[in-house]
C-alpha cells in the first residue's frame, strides 16, 4: 500500500510537471556490459521488440519481452495484415512464411545471422481478455520463436485476465480496462518476472521513492529527425551507472497512444522497471514516437519505411544507435590482439552529380555494417547496413577518394578498402535530369520514394505515385540529390 500512494503520488507530480521545460541533454557514454543488452514492448512497442531482437539479434542477444505483439514481419509492409491478422483475426498469420523470410534477409545482410538467437531468452505475456491484439497472435510468436530459440528459454504467460495494457501490480487502471494510460494494475508485477526471466535472479527491487536525479530526458533528436519520432527520449539510469559502474541495459519501448506526449511520463515511470533497474544496475532507454506517427505507434507495417523491418529501418537504425551511444564509455575492455574484418572489395562511385555520388561495394562476411570514409574523414552519421551510400553536399567539379571499412557487432572496424576516386559534375542550371521506371514498390526499395498509409510518395517533392504494390508502374526523374518528381526525360 506504502508504494502504491508514492507511485500515485509521483504520477500525480509528472502530470503537474508535464507543461513545463526539461533540460535535454545529450544521451551519455556509460560503462555497459554489452552482452547484457536486452528489448521490450508492449502492442506496436512489442512488434518493435520483436523487430529490434531479429533484425539486431548480435546486440539483444541476451533476450527480449514481447507484451501483446506478434512475429517479426507480419504485417508484411501491408496496413491491411497489421489490423486484420496480425491483430484480430490470427489464423490468417503465415508463421512459416515469415520464419523463411527471416532466414533469408540474414542470408542476404538485411538482419543479424539467426545463429545469434539460439541463446537468447524470450518472455510473451498475454492478457487472456486483450480484445486488442488477440491471444492468438501472441500463440503464432511463440511458434514463431520456437523456429530459433529453444523452448526451454521461452516462458509465455497467459493466464491474467487483463485488457491491452502493461500489467503492474501496484499502477493503472483496473485490469480488465481498456483505454490510456494503457497500464493496468493487475496485481502481478509484469516486469520483474520479465526481467528476472532474462537476466537470472536479481536483488529485490527498490521499495522506496527513486532518486529525480536518474531520469534523464535526452535529445533524441541526435539520432533521427522526422520519421514519426519525438525530439526528445528519456532514460532511467541509476546514480551507480551514473558513477562508473558497469551496469546492463534494457530498452523499453511503449505502444500506440502511449509516448510522453499522449500520457506524459507514465509509461517512463509507472510500468515498473525502474525499481528493479535501480536494485540492479540496468539502465533503461525509453526511446519516444511524436504524434506525427499514425497514432503515436512504431513502425511495425511500414507507414515510414519500406526497410521498416530490416537493419535499415530509420526507426530501427536510430534505436540502435541509441544503444552504441550508451555502451561506449568503454566497459568492455578492447582485445589486445583483435582479428578485424577483411577490407570490403569491388568499392565502386557513380551516379556524379554536382553534389553527390553513389558508392557501393562487395558484402564483407561477419560484417554488422560499413563506415564510408571521404578524403580519410568518416562521412556517415549512423552504420550503414546495406552495401551502398550516397555521399552528398559534395562541391562540383572536384575530385574525391573514398574508401570504406567493415565494422564488427562491437563496432570495432576492418581493414580499409582500396580507395576509389570520383570527380563531381560541373555546376549548372541543375543537374542533368536522370528518369527510372519502375513499379512503386521497387521505387521505395531503391530510396527513390517513400511509403505512407499504403500509397507512394517521391523523396523530395512528395508527389503522390498512387498505391505501393508490384503492379503500379511511374517514371520518376532526378532533378537533384534526393529529389524526383513524376516525368519523363527529353
Amino acid at each position: 500500500m506504502t508504494m502504491r500512494i508514492l507511485q500515485t503520488a509521483a504520477a500525480v507530480a509528472v502530470c503537474a510537471m508535464a507543461g513545463s521545460a526539461w533540460a535535454a541533454v545529450e544521451l551519455p557514454a556509460l560503462q555497459l556490459d554489452k552482452t547484457q543488452t536486452t528489448v521490450s514492448g508492449l502492442s506496436s512497442g512489442g512488434y518493435m521488440a520483436v523487430q529490434l531482437h531479429v533484425a539486431f539479434s548480435s546486440v539483444f542477444a541476451k533476450g527480449a519481452g514481447v507484451v501483446a505483439g506478434g512475429p517479426f514481419y507480419c504485417a508484411e509492409g501491408s496496413v491491411v495484415n497489421a489490423t486484420g491478422r496480425c491483430m484480430a483475426s490470427p489464423a490468417g498469420i503465415p508463421t512459416s512464411t515469415l520464419v523463411g523470410t527471416t532466414n533469408t534477409w540474414a542470408s542476404q545482410g538485411h538482419v543479424d545471422p539467426v545463429s545469434h538467437l539460439q541463446n537468447s531468452k524470450v518472455y510473451l505475456f498475454s492478457g487472456s481478455v486483450d480484445s486488442v491484439v488477440k491471444t492468438g497472435v501472441m500463440d503464432a510468436l511463440k511458434t514463431y520463436y520456437n523456429s530459433f530459440v529453444p523452448a526451454a528459454n521461452v516462458v509465455y504467460k497467459k493466464d491474467i485476465a487483463a485488457e491491452h495494457a502493461l500489467v503492474t501490480d501496484d499502477y493503472g487502471s483496473a485490469c480488465s480496462v481498456k483505454g490510456s494510460p494503457y497500464i493496468n494494475d493487475c496485481n502481478f508485477d509484469l516486469a520483474g518476472a520479465m526481467l528476472q526471466h532474462l537476466y537470472g535472479p536479481l536483488n529485490a527491487r527498490s521499495s522506496t521513492a527513486l532518486p529525480e536525479s536518474s531520469f534523464v530526458e535526452f535529445k533524441q533528436s541526435s539520432f533521427i529527425s522526422g520519421h514519426g519520432m519525438a525530439s526528445n527520449g528519456w532514460a532511467y539510469i541509476p546514480q551507480a551507472c551514473q558513477s562508473g559502474a558497469t551496469c546492463r541495459l534494457h530498452v523499453a519501448l511503449h505502444g500506440c497512444k502511449q509516448n510522453v506526449s499522449d500520457v506524459q511520463q507514465q509509461y517512463v515511470r509507472n510500468t515498473g522497471f525502474n525499481r528493479w533497474a535501480e536494485t540492479n544496475h540496468i539502465v533503461v532507454l525509453y526511446p519516444q514516437t511524436s504524434t506525427a506517427a499514425t497514432n503515436s505507434c512504431w513502425d511495425w507495417w511500414g507507414y515510414d519505411s519500406a526497410n521498416y523491418a530490416k537493419k535499415t529501418g530509420p526507426q530501427m537504425a536510430a534505436i540502435k544507435a541509441m544503444v552504441d551511444r550508451l555502451g561506449s564509455g568503454g566497459a568492455t575492455p578492447p582485445d589486445p590482439d583483435p582479428v578485424l574484418l577483411p577490407a570490403p572489395t569491388g568499392v565502386s562511385a557513380s551516379g556524379a552529380t554536382a553534389s553527390s555520388m553513389a558508392l557501393g561495394w562487395n558484402s564483407v562476411a561477419g560484417a554488422d555494417g560499413y563506415h564510408v570514409y571521404r578524403n580519410g574523414n568518416k562521412v556517415n552519421a549512423l552504420t550503414v547496413y546495406g552495401t551502398s551510400y550516397t555521399d552528398t553536399g559534395l562541391a562540383a567539379s572536384t575530385t574525391y577518394q573514398w574508401t570504406v571499412r567493415a565494422v564488427d557487432a562491437q563496432g570495432v572496424e576492418g581493414t580499409a578498402s582500396a580507395p576509389v576516386s570520383a570527380t563531381t559534375l560541373a555546376a549548372s542550371g541543375g543537374e542533368t535530369p536522370t528518369c527510372t521506371t519502375a513499379s512503386n514498390y521497387a521505387h521505395t526499395l531503391a530510396g527513390r520514394a517513400y511509403a505512407l498509409y499504403g500509397f507512394t510518395y517521391a523523396n523530395g517533392s512528395g508527389q503522390g505515385m498512387g498505391w505501393w504494390n508490384i503492379f503500379t508502374t511511374t517514371t520518376l526523374k532526378k532533378t537533384g540529390p534526393n529529389y524526383y518528381v513524376i516525368g519523363t526525360c527529353p
